[in-house]
């Protein structure tokens, strides 16, 4: 009786799954059909000479950082080899024209852009902040991106999409409905290997909060959401007709997570290296006042206070009366409200350390003070845990300041390592080592100190914008045939 009932219940159950399956993919058809028409007409009334779309998804290309300028590079890159394409940029940018955009990305990162771009302004930008998600962030922003993305292909269908700024939750959208081909540039995995063991681990970090790894149901119980999302993150990026990686750190990750093989290519990050070439390096001359320099967005993961926590250490190690006199500065950018508050947290902890006197922040500064600021600085900072790979740390290397970086991801697989043999920079792990290697560099005599400075300028020269066209170039090919 009990056999007959569940076979009474479960075939109905299962015609009706197969009938809702079918009107989904008829739904899903029928979308993908009216988006080509919207596409054909859109397009009709020009000459038989209409050039190819390709868009860029970067819904916040106004910002100052290292994904930016590789966006930027991009389109110059592209608008060099095809005379037939035009660039497409989604941003959700809204306080800025398009003109304002283009002039901030000349201004920042001295790009001038071959031809003009065409600008899509989204409105729901808000539903890719992370301030919406107070709990499960990484999922909530991933289906706020599918919602961003099909206001991107409703307002705008191309004919190449590529996702310059890691949302790979569209690539499935703009590839099965937007009939498009499809790209993506990964500068850093929305979930990582790294991040399932510091959960596994039960490890506090700015992402895995106290009250979590002090209790062993919410690790677990979180780790069974970090897989789930892992598991989806890797079937959405295999959708992926070509994928670039900025580092060997996030290749390996990308590998494990999106079980793509031949189509992967490491396309290093356009770093301005022949920008800083002409800073001259030369034997210090004695000063009253060595500064000691960081370039990063202001983000949690960059970890700003434990580089004022290793430059208090520092100072308060120093010998009293001992010259020359030590300046942090912090220059950085401020993408929204929750970045300006990031600063002020910065600028208290600041005051709880006594070292306000000695610390300067510098928010959204021109390219020529960036410069100014590298020429005159002895040590390059950075703190950031597994940095995807560290535009700043190059930069700082170029510039001729001796690099401190974080022992992990992309300065420790592919930046700072011995050039012919050579030392480049230093790594560091924590408040006492950064502390201690800072006052090793600064107690180096100067003609030491140029020979670290001069092997990693030669060292940095293969991050150049040539080489990024170059593979670059080789990377998107396949979609343009």
């Amino acid at each position: 009786a009990c056999f007959r009932l569940l076979c009474s219940l479960l075939l109905p159950a299962l015609f009706l799954s197969g009938i809702l399956c079918i009107c989904l993919v008829v739904l899903l058809w029928g979308v993908r059909l009216w988006i080509q028409r919207k596409k054909q007409l859109s397009s009709a009334g020009r000459d038989g000479k209409q050039p190819l779309l390709v868009a860029f998804f970067h819904p916040y290309c106004n910002a100052g950082g290292g994904g930016e300028r590789v966006l930027w590079c991009a389109i110059r890159t592209l608008q060099k080899k095809y005379r037939n394409v035009t660039c497409v940029v989604y941003t959700g940018d809204r306080d800025a024209t398009g003109e304002e955009i283009v002039e901030g990305a000349f201004r920042r990162f001295n790009i001038k852009l071959i031809r003009p771009v065409k600008f899509v302004f989204l409105e729901k930008r808000f539903l890719v902040e992370a301030s919406l998600y107070p709990h499960f962030t990484l999922l909530g922003q991933s289906l706020g991106s599918v919602f961003l993305g099909w206001e991107a292909l409703l307002k705008c269908v191309p004919d190449i999409y590529i996702d310059s700024m890691g949302y790979a939750f569209t690539i499935p959208l703009f590839k099965y409905l937007g009939g498009c081909r499809v790209g993506c540039y990964v500068h850093y995995p929305t979930i990582s290997t790294d991040m399932l063991s510091v959960v596994r681990n039960q490890d506090t970090r700015f992402n895995n909060a106290a009250f979590i790894t002090s209790s062993p149901l919410f690790s677990k119980f979180k780790l069974a959401y970090y897989y789930f999302f892992a598991f989806m993150y890797g079937l959405v990026g295999s959708c992926s007709d070509v994928v670039m990686v900025n580092s060997s750190w996030t290749l390996n990750h990308i590998l494990s997570l999106w079980r793509a093989g031949a189509y992967i290519s490491v396309v290093y990050p356009p770093c301005d290296v022949q920008t800083f070439l002409d800073i001259p390096l030369e034997v210090e001359k004695t000063t009253s006042e060595y500064s000691i320099v960081s370039v990063s967005q202001f983000r949690p993961e960059k970890d700003h206070p434990l580089q004022i926590r290793a430059f208090a250490k520092l100072l308060k190690e120093k010998r009293v009366g001992q010259q020359p006199a030590l300046k942090l500065i912090l220059i950085g950018g401020c993408r929204n409200q929750q970045d300006e508050e990031r600063v002020d947290n910065l600028r208290h902890l600041c005051e709880e350390l006594g070292v306000s006197n000695d610390v300067v922040f510098r928010i959204n500064i021109p390219f020529e003070e960036l410069k100014r600021h590298l020429a005159e600085a002895t040590i390059g900072l950075h703190t950031m845990w597994n940095e995807h790979f560290g535009i700043g740390v190059v930069e700082c290397m170029a510039a001729g300041t001796i690099i401190l970086a974080h022992n992990s991801g992309g300065p420790k697989l592919d930046i700072v390592v011995p050039h012919e043999g050579r030392v480049t920079g230093f790594l560091a792990e924590d408040e006492d080592s950064y502390a201690e290697t800072m006052a090793y560099i600064f107690s180096l005599p100067p003609e030491k100190r140029l020979e670290i400075r001069e092997n990693a300028r030669r060292s940095v020269l293969r991050f150049s914008d040539q080489d990024f066209e170059d593979t670059f170039l080789l990377s998107v090919e396949p979609l343009f045939k």
